[in-house]
Order: C-alpha cells, then sequence, then structure tokens
C-alpha cells in the first residue's frame, strides 16, 4: 500500500486505507467522534452518531431486540417471507433479486419489529431509497417524508402501545428521563434506514460473488453449511460500506500527519478489507478463509447493532434458493448498475435465470 494515509490541506480531509489505522480510529471515540457536528448543542436519538457515555445508554435501549435470542426468535418469520416472496416471484424461471427478494425482505421484517403497518411499508421502502441518492435534493426529501411517518407513529404508539420496538422505546428511560419524541423519531428513522439497505446488498453482493465465481457457487450448493462462511467472505470482499466518517475532537498526530479539531477522517472499510498483511490473497474470493476478521460491519463501539439479524437473513434467503434451484445464472444481456448511493455498495437490479430441482 503506497499511500496508506492521505491528507489534503485544502478540505481538512485525512483518509485512512491501512487495516490497523482504521480499526485504531474506530476504537478511539473520545478522540475521533461519530457526531455530524462537533459542537452540537444536544445529542441526537441516533445511535450512530452520539458518542460515549450516552451512546452506551442509547445502544442499551434497543440492544434487547437485536440478541442473538431475540434475532433467532425471527426464523421462523423470515423464513415465511422468503418463501412467499419466491412463490410470486419465480414461476417464470427468473428472479429480479433486488425488487423481488433483497428488498422486500429486510422492509418488512425491519418495518414489523418497529411496528409499521404492511400499508405503509413500500412507502417506507421508497423514502429510504431517496434518503440514500446522491441527490441532495432527493435525500432531503426523502428523509422529510420518511421522518415525518415516524413521527405520526410515534404519536399513534403514545396513545395506543403496542408489542413492538417505537412502544418500548416510549416506555425507556435515560438517567431517570424519557426520551424525547425527536430522539425516538431518529432512532427510528435509523434503524429503517440500515435496517433494510444492509440486507439488501449483502443478499444482492452475495449471488453476485457466486455468480462470479462458478467454483465457490458449487462448493456452496453441494455443502450449504457453507453459507455462513460464504456471507463473512462476501461482507470482506464486497464490502456493503465501504467508508465511514469521524471528527478529529482535539489536535493530534496521526501517520505522520498534523491534525486539528474538527478535521473530517474518511476511515475506507473496503480497502481495510483488501489489507494484504490481514488477508492472504485479499483479491481472492475465498469461501473458506479463516480467519476472517473483516470489517464489513464496522468496529468498536459502533459495531453494527443488525449485523445478527442481516446475517440471518441473508442465509435463510440463501437457503430457499439453493433448496429450491439446482443452478442460477446472472442474465447477461443487463448491465450491472451499482447504486447511487453515498453510503451503500450494491446494485440496482441482478436478473437471474433459475433451473429449478
Amino acid at each position: 500500500m503506497t499511500n496508506p494515509v492521505s491528507f489534503d490541506e485544502q478540505y481538512r480531509l485525512c483518509e485512512l486505507f491501512r487495516y490497523s489505522d482504521i480499526q485504531s480510529v474506530l476504537a478511539d471515540p473520545p478522540l475521533f467522534s461519530s457526531k455530524f457536528q462537533l459542537d452540537e448543542e444536544r445529542e441526537r436519538g441516533s445511535i450512530a452518531a452520539v458518542d460515549p457515555p450516552r451512546h452506551k445508554k442509547l445502544r442499551g435501549l434497543v440492544s434487547e431486540a437485536f440478541t442473538p435470542r431475540a434475532i433467532a426468535q425471527q426464523t421462523d418469520n423470515i423464513r415465511g417471507i422468503v418463501n412467499e416472496l419466491l412463490d410470486a416471484s419465480t414461476a417464470s424461471g427468473t428472479l429480479e433479486v433486488i425488487g423481488d427478494l433483497a428488498v422486500p425482505l429486510p422492509v418488512r421484517v425491519i418495518s414489523r419489529m418497529l411496528g409499521v403497518p404492511r400499508s405503509q411499508q413500500a412507502d417506507f421502502k421508497r423514502w429510504s431509497d431517496m434518503a440514500a441518492s446522491t441527490s441532495p435534493e432527493q435525500a432531503a426529501l426523502g428523509l422529510k417524508a420518511l421522518y415525518g411517518a415516524v413521527h405520526t407513529l410515534v404519536i399513534e404508539r403514545r396513545k395506543a402501545p403496542q408489542a413492538d420496538l417505537v412502544s418500548a422505546l416510549l416506555d425507556a428511560r435515560v438517567d431517570g428521563e424519557p426520551l424525547s419524541q425527536e430522539q425516538i423519531v431518529d432512532f427510528c428513522g435509523l434503524l429503517l434506514l440500515a435496517g433494510h439497505e444492509t440486507t439488501t446488498h449483502l443478499i444482492g453482493n452475495t449471488l453476485l460473488c457466486l455468480d462470479e465465481h462458478p467454483e465457490a457457487r458449487e462448493q456452496v450448493w453441494d455443502d450449504p453449511s457453507l453459507l455462513s462462511d460464504t456471507i463473512e467472505e462476501v461482507l470482506r470482499f464486497r464490502s456493503i460500506s465501504q467508508r465511514v466518517t469521524r471528527l478529529v475532537t482535539r489536535e493530534t498526530e496521526f501517520g505522520g500527519k498534523q491534525l486539528k479539531r474538527g478535521d473530517k477522517i474518511f476511515a475506507w472499510i473496503g480497502s481495510a478489507n483488501r489489507d494484504e498483511e490481514y488477508f492472504p490473497d485479499p483479491e481472492v474470493f475465498n469461501i473458506r478463509r479463516s480467519p476472517n476478521r473483516h470489517l464489513g460491519f464496522g468496529s468498536g463501539i459502533h459495531f453494527c447493532l443488525g449485523a445478527p439479524l442481516a446475517r440471518l437473513e441473508a442465509r435463510i434467503a440463501m437457503e430457499a434458493i439453493i433448496e429450491r434451484f439446482k443452478d442460477i445464472q446472472r442474465v447477461r444481456e443487463v448491465p450491472l448498475r451499482p447504486v447511487a448511493s453515498f453510503f451503500a455498495h450494491g446494485l440496482e437490479q441482478l436478473p437471474l435465470r433459475l433451473q429449478k430441482r
């Protein structure tokens, strides 16, 4: 790696590409803040943009919904949704992975956990897509609509609580005080945005990697127990989150560069996951790679809360596809188009031809 630490004086931007550097930054939130702005007068509810010690308290409010035991209880629900989606979309011998499976599956799962009515789920997905757009105007419109709908949902749950995460947050206390309406809206908006984007692209990227590497596909089809390790290699090889951002909280030196308070850091996760010092033959897609300590779900206190859920949804979706079809082939006539997103690495569509068993 010829230039692992790059600094732009004009924009006060430090970019990191090496695994060890990125891991050290993610492990030091007092020095490298996750806030959107260092001098914010208040801390919003989004876990991803809050520093310790408040971060630990806020994360604890929703962590019980994402424990291994709680996630395992979603198995039958996820499997039922997967089978319903595949029944509805594969009769013609083809499957448009993104639109017919990878998008609606996590939207329905996370929406159900939050208590979003089924009738609104398509709208929530559309607004989430707009919020991730590279167009500032579209992103602003999407966020406004999404958070407005969540705000309405919170008001409804305050009047009539149900057995869902929104109702649980309304009952929660931090330092003896209830969360504000705005904090709960921030919480739920983040979970909706991150809760389906990650899984959507994990499913799409997994099938794309297996299409591009036929030997690996044959091994997984012959032995589905390899799926968990395959998913981990996809998270390394085609990292969904290519970059995370931090803000420097005080003057410091890093990688030979002098950094000032307020300087921005881009930590390139996709580069770290192909660092030859940590991953032998990093450009090789190896579903038997071990160890595989990738940073695909981040590291440190902001390690992705929904990682177990994303892994479970992707594994169940792949198990169902393997069970139903003896082979898959990407429709080569349709070009691969990456999503237009600042934070997600995935595909807009992925049509497959299917050979039924």
